[in-house]
């Protein structure tokens, strides 16, 4: 390939960036030739001297050169190009992230959150979508066999700084391998084959998965309501993993009749001081 294609496939790429076709010839006869005055640069980039003056104060405002005041002129020096493309990739994200907030609520302003009714292999697929499209945060319930399913998706959002919280339903005394993040044992499993997912991608949408041997079905929405209950829910199950860990033996005698009432009417055996024991046994 000769220098001219070089040149032009320079131009080409920088342009599909959002430079014009004088400020990418500019630019790239900057990164080759160093510090240039306006009569260089012009000539360099070929670039009539009538224009470059107001070329070169563009790519100064863009974060693209520098001005250099030198005893015959100005001179401009390139800004590194790898540091050039990080800041212009953090502006995109910056841009599409505004961009999707700003239609999300148009969206949800002008239309009511749909449900979606799923069924079957949808299920973990959309679970897989949703963490795929996760920004910032993901929290999560669910069971080893979900996990190994999900462990994928779970690793790569954890890899692009996903803040992840899971809990572990099943309150596995020894890591599964599928789990990802900040993750909490409690075992809260539904009673025989029935397995639940949880799923809440960005405090924005939810995924509430129901698994028995015969039918697996889902709803997923960002109905408010419906995503505020699935973190509640995971967020207070987590709280009293922690709990049990810490506190279980040393409740007994401190709680009032009417205190040990309600809650022990929040777990399914009806015994919450014997809920904790357990907790602390499945909670590292």
């Amino acid at each position: 390939m000769t220098t001219n294609e070089d040149d032009v496939g320079i131009s080409r790429a920088l342009q599909q960036i959002g430079f014009t076709d004088y400020e990418a010839r500019a630019y790239a006869a900057l990164v080759a030739g160093g510090e240039l005055n306006g009569y260089a640069l012009a000539k360099a980039s070929g670039i009539p001297r009538a224009n470059i003056y107001a070329v070169a104060g563009k790519l100064v405002r863009r974060g693209a050169a520098q001005r250099v005041e030198r005893a015959g002129g100005d001179a401009y020096v390139a800004v590194e190009p790898k540091r050039l493309l990080r800041a212009i990739d953090d502006e995109r994200r910056q841009a599409m992230a505004g961009a999707r907030d700003a239609l999300s609520r148009l969206s949800r302003e002008r239309h009511p959150p749909t449900v979606l009714n799923l069924r079957d292999d949808e299920v973990l697929q959309r679970a897989a979508q949703l963490i795929d499209a996760s920004a910032a945060s993901l929290h999560v319930a669910l069971q080893p066999t979900e996990a190994a399913q999900l462990a994928e998706p779970l690793r790569a959002a954890r890899e692009r700084g996903v803040a992840i919280t899971t809990l572990c339903l099943e309150g596995c005394e020894a890591e599964c391998g599928g789990c990802a993040g900040t993750i909490h044992r409690c075992r809260l499993a539904p009673a025989g084959a029935t397995r639940w997912l949880l799923v809440v991608a960005d405090e924005r949408t939810t995924l509430l998965g129901h698994f028995t041997s015969r039918h697996v079905t889902a709803v997923c929405t960002e109905q408010p309501l419906l995503v505020e209950l699935a973190m509640a829910y995971i967020q207070q199950s987590t709280t009293l993993a922690i709990l049990g860990s810490e506190l279980a033996g040393r409740l007994e005698g401190l709680l009032s009749p009417k205190s040990r009432r309600m809650l022990d009417g929040l777990v399914p055996a009806g015994d919450f001081l014997a809920h904790m024991r357990e907790l602390r046994v499945a909670t590292p």
